[in-house]
């Protein structure tokens, strides 16, 4: 370290303040990078031949708190020891009066070349802990990350999610696809839902979620769905794509055929699943804003004897159509009121008796199917209940195909 204009400002800095080893050499990171700040420290206080020797514990700025990363380190190595991990990373929060001596020093020599202590503390446990768990540190999407309170010895664990794709069929109805609160308890339990906090006994999304918990020892889980059916629907077919995120998992490398096995025993009759296999959260993404295309069978009801060729008449004109569809009646709390375009690609007529027939239609994704028949007082046009001058009503509705992938 022969630079007189850093020596010049060293002199200076240790004039006024008494630093240990790792705090000086902080003040210069362009200055042999790659170097430990320690080493610089060393260097540069042996170039202006100061003799005095500053450990951490008599530091004015760290108060020892650059003595203390292998404590920090046992810590988190003790707060992981229940997870499996591949990767991690490490944070802290360090006592608000070492910041504001830091921020002190920095003004007092002008610098913005300075590393804050917070980045050595974390960089230093991580070090240790890559030795010592034969963990790899990942800046970008790290298994665990772990913060520790530095004042406090305390750590906080973030844990990446596990995400599962799948598809699932529901094969029976009166059940929703996630879990639905109390309306009147919000989910707490009360007298109404005998004190279950839920509106319905289950969901798909917990017959889905029950075994990789288990297997996981999550916490708690998320359950995304591309688009839902209703609850008095059944999906069959391929099934509906779905994303499982669980939340906390303490392991990581389940098997996944297991998991769908015992799934499908579990829930048996109620729903299945399919083409399981480990996914991201961008996946997420992606099958919610995919627009997939979607084909029912539909029962449907009139108040009159049904006319087949009029139906079929109807089925042929609505071929390529463009349906509009304001917000439906018995969505409308829930949803923003507008009009909604999608497009129906194909109708056929499949059977007619007396006023009952079985109609296939393949929708673009959206389509509100139920008003697409009863025409919802008008807010869906054209409908099938106004072409035909009789009105009707679905009796039963399921998903037989979703297309897109």
């Amino acid at each position: 370290m022969k630079d007189k204009k850093i020596l010049k400002m060293t002199e200076k800095i240790l004039n006024k303040y008494q630093l240990c080893d790792c705090c000086l050499g902080r003040l210069f990171r362009q200055i042999e990078i790659g170097k430990p700040n320690k080493q610089k420290g060393e260097s540069i206080r042996n170039n202006l031949k100061f003799d005095k020797k500053i450990i951490p514990r008599d530091c004015w700025l760290c108060e020892g708190l650059l003595d203390e990363t292998e404590h920090f380190a046992n810590l988190v190595s003790d707060a992981v020891k229940e997870y499996e991990f591949d990767t991690f990373l490490i944070g802290s929060k360090i006592d608000e009066d070492i910041l504001k001596r830091e921020e002190e020093l920095w003004d007092f020599i002008k610098t913005e070349d300075a590393e804050p202590i917070k980045m050595e503390i974390n960089r230093e446990i991580g070090k240790i802990l890559e030795k010592k768990l034969e963990k790899t540190v990942d800046f970008e999407t790290p298994d665990i990350m772990a913060v520790v309170d530095t004042a406090f010895d305390v750590v906080n664990l973030q844990i990446k999610s596990l995400f599962i794709y799948g598809r699932y069929k529901k094969l029976k109805r009166g059940f929703p696809q996630t879990k639905w609160p109390c309306r009147i308890c919000r989910g707490r339990g009360c007298r109404a839902c005998n004190y279950t906090g839920k509106m319905y006994d289950t969901s798909v999304e917990e017959l889905a979620s029950n075994k990789a918990l288990d297997q996981t020892r999550g916490t708690n889980e998320s359950f995304h769905g591309s688009g839902r059916e209703d609850i008095d629907a059944l999906m069959l077919g391929n099934g509906r794509p779905f994303v499982l995120e669980i939340k906390n998992p303490k392991i990581r490398s389940i098997d996944l055929s297991l998991y769908e096995k015992k799934t499908n025993t579990y829930a048996k009759d109620k729903i299945e699943i399919s083409n399981i296999r480990f996914s991201v959260r961008d996946e997420i993404v992606r099958i919610k804003s995919s627009e997939f295309r979607k084909t029912y069978s539909v029962i449907l009801e009139g108040e009159k004897p049904l006319n087949k060729e009029k139906l079929k008449e109807v089925a042929q004109i609505l071929q390529g159509k463009k349906i509009k569809q304001l917000t439906p009646t018995r969505v409308a709390h829930r949803r923003a009121e507008k009009v909604r375009e999608r497009k129906i690609y194909n109708c056929d007529i499949e059977s007619v008796e007396d006023n009952i027939a079985r109609i296939t239609i393949e929708t673009e994704s959206g389509m509100y199917v139920k008003e697409l028949i009863s025409g919802d007082n008008g807010k869906t046009k054209p409908n099938i209940s106004e072409m035909i001058g009789i009105p009707c009503k679905v009796k039963e509705l399921d998903v037989i195909k979703i297309k897109g992938e």
